[in-house]
């Protein structure tokens, strides 16, 4: 079992997760990731591992979803996971290449966090472009701007920083004349197309870190192949980060939506469950069918 040391709520279904696993902590790498399993009847979920301290402890940062990333942030200080393996993929490239541009969409700021901490401390220049739907989405704020040369806010809104899109902002960027070595990006599929295309004729090498659907992270099920350059490869054991400009995000786009149907009867079902008052003592369906998030939950 895996104890959660601490819980704290980032934005509206966004909540960040302290967990104890003493040797992911010490092997871990920026831009690798864990799967986790609340129970022996739980999904396996992949999440980017987003900080580590010297306490053994790792930090991962859950957007609630679906009905099993829903369920994991019901959990508080506490509780348990039943699996945390990792780490898993390969770290992120990094290194001292003069001005890098790091992009996070919505929860993918989670993920380009620690590559950013990572570049900063190589030697590169970080400007950093945060970009959410509105104020109240935007999450590690104060994390980016301490690891930052620069840090832009863009709002689809304009109810906070900028308005407009993280795409705008990295267009002006070039237009002043930085000298952009390369730029991460990683956020919603649409996100890092758009960003690959802007990059793409000036030759800016563009990384972004993939989310296919993965089952057991070890390239065994196939679940999570890409299409990069023409060829099929393995989320899991090949990235997750991938050339930006050989990626495939039509096809992307299209496995991630092959289970829609059947996630949404499974989240239908498990909002279904919820009990309206969580102290009563009458047992409603979800704590007959998961007896451990019934009374112990938010305890």
């Amino acid at each position: 079992m895996y104890p959660i040391v601490e819980t704290r709520e980032l934005a509206t279904d966004v909540k960040l997760f302290r967990i104890l696993a003493p040797r992911v902590a010490k092997k871990r790498k920026a831009g690798q990731f864990v799967i986790v399993r609340i129970d022996e009847h739980g999904e396996r979920i992949p999440l980017t591992i987003a900080d580590s301290d010297d306490q053994g402890n790792i930090t991962i940062i859950v957007q609630g979803v679906g009905k099993t990333t829903k369920w994991l942030n019901t959990l508080r200080t506490g509780d348990s996971l039943l699996d945390v393996v990792g780490p898993l993929g390969e770290e992120s490239e990094i290194g001292d290449f003069g001005t890098v541009v790091v992009i996070g969409g919505g929860v993918g700021t989670a993920i380009a966090y620690p590559t950013a901490v990572a570049m900063k401390q190589a030697g590169s220049r970080v400007i950093s472009i945060l970009g959410a739907r509105n104020k109240e989405l935007l999450i590690l704020e104060d994390e980016l701007r301490a690891t930052s040369d620069e840090l832009c806010i863009m709002t689809d809104d304009g109810s906070y920083g900028e308005k407009g899109f993280v795409t705008q902002k990295l267009q002006q960027l070039i237009d002043r004349g930085e000298p952009i070595a390369r730029v991460l990006a990683i956020g919603p599929i649409p996100m890092m197309k758009a960003v690959a295309e802007v990059t793409r004729d000036l030759g800016i090498k563009t990384i972004v870190s993939l989310n296919p659907i993965m089952v057991d992270g070890t390239g065994m099920c196939g679940g999570c192949r890409v299409l990069v350059g023409g060829k099929s490869k393995f989320a899991c054991v090949d990235g997750p980060e991938f050339d930006a400009h050989e990626v495939d995000f039509d096809i992307l786009i299209q496995r991630n939506s092959l289970y829609k149907t059947q996630e949404k009867k499974s989240l239908e079902r498990f909002e279904a469950d919820k009990c309206e008052n969580k102290k009563s003592k009458s047992a409603c369906r979800l704590e007959h069918d998961h007896p451990e998030v019934g009374p112990k939950v938010g305890t």
